[in-house]
C-alpha cells in the first residue's frame, strides 16, 4: 500500500484529490495537512511513502518546504501540486528536489502515474516539462537568471519579488537577518542587480509573481 500524505491548505482539494486516490487499490491518503508546520510534524510522526505539496501553502513557500522536507527526510518523494503552468516554476522546483509536478487542472490519471513513478526512485517528467529541461540544457547561456538560483537563494528572491522585507523573510523562513541579507546579496549578484525594484521588476516582467 502507497501511503500518501496531502499537504494543501484548502480543504476542498484535499477532499478532491482523496476521494479520487480512494478509488484506486493500492494507494491510500495516510495523512493530510493544511500548513507547513502540520506537514513537518506528520512526517516525523508517521511513515509516508509520497507527499503531494501545494506550492501556494499560507505559512511557507512551497520552495521553502520542499526544501525543508529534503533536509529532513532526503529519500522521501515529494510531488508539487500547483494551479501555475509547468512553465513557471517546475524546472526550478525539480532542481530543488522535487520528484515531479502537476498542474491541479489535470490531476487525474496524470496524478496516479506520477505517485506511481515517484515511488519508483523516478522523476515524473510530463510532455511539457520534457520539453522545458530538454530547452535548458541545449540553451544553457540563455537560461533565464532565476534558473541559475539554488532553491534557497529563488525562495528569497520570490519573497523580495512580491515585497517582502529582509527583516519579514526572516520571520517567515526563520533564518537571521544577516543570513537572508547573505541570501539576498547572492541574488543581486547573480542575476546583475542592484536593488529590490529590480528584483520586483523582473519578477513582473518574468510572470513569476500574479
Amino acid at each position: 500500500m502507497i501511503r500518501i500524505l496531502i499537504v494543501d491548505d484548502h480543504a476542498v482539494v484535499r477532499a478532491g484529490i482523496k476521494h479520487f486516490i480512494d478509488d484506486v487499490s493500492k494507494m491510500e491518503v495516510a495523512g493530510e495537512a493544511a500548513t507547513a508546520d502540520a506537514a513537518i510534524r506528520l512526517l516525523r510522526a508517521q511513515e509516508f511513502d509520497v507527499v503531494l505539496l501545494d506550492i501556494g501553502m499560507p505559512d511557507k513557500s512551497g520552495v521553502e518546504i520542499l526544501a525543508q522536507i529534503k533536509r529532513e527526510r532526503p529519500k522521501l518523494p515529494v510531488l508539487i501540486l500547483s494551479m501555475h503552468p509547468e512553465s513557471r516554476y517546475a524546472v526550478q522546483l525539480l532542481r530543488g528536489g522535487a520528484s515531479g509536478y502537476v498542474q491541479k487542472e489535470a490531476l487525474g490519471t496524470d496524478l496516479i502515474e506520477a505517485i506511481e513513478t515517484a515511488v519508483r526512485g523516478h522523476k515524473y517528467i510530463s510532455p511539457v516539462v520534457a520539453d522545458l529541461l530538454t530547452a535548458d540544457m541545449s540553451k544553457e547561456e540563455e537560461r533565464p537568471l532565476h534558473e541559475t538560483l539554488s532553491a534557497r537563494e529563488f525562495d528569497v528572491f520570490m519573497r523580495l519579488g512580491n515585497g517582502q522585507g529582509i527583516t519579514k523573510i526572516a520571520q517567515d523562513v526563520n533564518l537571521s537577518v544577516k543570513t537572508v541579507s547573505t541570501y539576498r546579496n547572492r541574488v543581486l549578484e547573480k542575476m546583475n542587480m542592484a536593488s529590490n525594484a529590480d528584483i520586483i521588476y523582473y519578477a513582473i516582467k518574468q510572470n513569476l509573481i500574479d
